[in-house]
């Protein structure tokens, strides 16, 4: 098949359940394209979509790709449009909002079947604000336009049928997974921080619920933190840090690959309001590293209830992060555990060979 990946930001989860798709496609003897954002991502975005174009037969296409509606939509859909023809497609999959809007509206004209996966994206808005009225009346529009979806979890697809409706298109539940070589622990580094946030910094990440229960915890422990990400609000959250009395014990490394940011910590935190299904749950697991996250999203189709807490709540993480470094010991143990049970289950190769017999299923 010919096959061309839509998205926009080459960064986070999404980007790299694209990199993997696109790497084990090929590998499978399918010709693969990518389209995405050519302004976001920085250097480190650059490095993997180089990487990544040696698994892209049909190529690496950008264009500037803003996050937000705008009058630039239009033009951009005929260049995504041109470009789509141009490259020649058996089925187009757009990835999170704008790629869903890019290909399930270039799809149809062209006679390509198209395929649509949320990764969260609008799911996270609501209908009762304006805002969250045009992105979900967007998405119910498309949903007529599109061929079907590929849901990264059971949660995403419910979610989707709930607030937007499958419009009577076929659809799919596809987990995310992992190459053997992820399931590799890793040792701490001699001078990691007690507990490590990996994501992107914004308000949904939960971060302000990890500083939070840090400082409810200082009179029994001083524990330290390494937040690893960029995003808009870290101004905010250095700021938050200092206001909490913890600017010496939390320390803001950017951004970085993410086998380069596990040494950084004891214990990863996954504080999240929102989520679909996280590649940095998966990622942890893999590395046998503890792990306590919020039950938000896909989150309990791979994390047993003992490394999660209820909601995104300071005195919930507070209690387990005490509660689990009671006994280290017993936690690393039941993490290596469950590193074999998920490595099982959850594997890069079966990811993309049930994404690509979903394709084989479509009309136009």
């Amino acid at each position: 098949m010919r096959i061309i990946h839509v998205f926009r930001s080459p960064v986070g989860g999404l980007f790299r359940h694209v990199r993997d798709l696109a790497q084990a496609q090929s590998a499978d003897g399918h010709k693969v394209g990518i389209i995405c954002d050519s302004t976001s991502g920085g250097v480190i975005a650059k490095g993997l979509l180089d990487e990544t174009s040696q698994h892209c037969a049909l190529g690496v296409t950008t264009f500037p790709i803003g996050r937000l509606p705008s009058p630039n939509d239009v033009r951009l859909l005929s260049s995504v449009r041109n470009a789509v023809r141009k490259i020649g497609a058996d089925v187009l999959h757009g990835h999170g909002a704008k790629g869903g809007l890019h290909a399930r509206m270039a799809g149809p004209p062209l006679g390509i079947p198209s395929v649509y996966t949320p990764h969260g994206g609008s799911l996270h808005y609501r209908w009762n604000n304006p805002v969250g009225a045009l992105f979900l009346g967007t998405e119910r529009y498309l949903a007529h336009r599109g061929s079907g979806c590929v849901f990264v979890c059971e949660f995403e697809k419910r979610l989707f049928s709930e607030k937007i409706g499958l419009a009577g298109r076929p659809s799919a539940v596809v987990h995310n997974g992992l190459w053997p070589e992820e399931f590799t622990p890793v040792t701490p580094a001699a001078n990691a921080k007690d507990l490590l946030f990996v994501g992107e910094v914004r308000h949904m990440k939960g971060i302000d619920i990890l500083l939070e229960a840090i400082h409810r915890l200082t009179p029994q422990r001083r524990l330290s933190l390494a937040i690893v990400g960029d995003g808009p609000e870290m101004e905010n959250y250095r700021q938050l840090a200092a206001k909490l009395g913890l600017s010496d014990r939390v320390s803001f490394e950017g951004r970085k690959p993410i086998r380069d940011a596990f040494p950084l910590g004891k214990m990863m935190i996954v504080p999240s309001r929102n989520e679909s299904f996280p590649y940095v749950v998966l990622e942890a697991i893999a590395a046998r590293i503890p792990l306590i996250a919020t039950s938000v999203g896909g989150i309990a189709e791979v994390l047993p209830a003992e490394f999660r807490i209820a909601k995104p709540d300071v005195t919930l993480l507070a209690d387990k992060i005490s509660e689990m470094l009671a006994d280290i010991e017993k936690t690393r143990a039941k993490s290596g555990a469950l590193a074999k049970d998920v490595q099982a289950r959850f594997s890069v190769s079966n990811m993309a060979r049930n994404v690509t017999r979903f394709y084989e299923t479509l009309k136009v």
